[in-house]
């Protein structure tokens, strides 16, 4: 993936999307992604689909069949649950 830097940005815009991004409960960087995204006109992923995470409960019983061991599962459900409490 890209990088960019971006000079000479007003004081107030930067405190403008970092209040954005506290409501969108997101980091400013994550925030400047979905504006640049939505401002070209793509759709930007949920958290969840960024982060690999299933959005139903049909996609996390696909991905704990995957795993081996019991064990295995039970430390993917511990992480997903720790996860969606945040």
């Amino acid at each position: 993936m890209a990088q960019i830097v971006v000079r000479q940005l007003e004081d107030a815009v930067l405190e403008a999307v970092k209040l954005r991004a506290m409501a969108n409960k997101r980091s400013t960087e994550a925030e400047v992604r979905a504006i640049l995204t939505d401002a070209v006109g793509l759709s930007a992923p949920s958290a969840a689909e960024a982060a690999g995470q299933p959005q139903s409960f049909r996609d996390f019983v696909g991905i704990a069949a995957n795993r081996r061991t019991q064990n295995e599962i039970d430390t993917y459900v511990r992480a997903l649950r720790d996860e969606w409490d945040r």
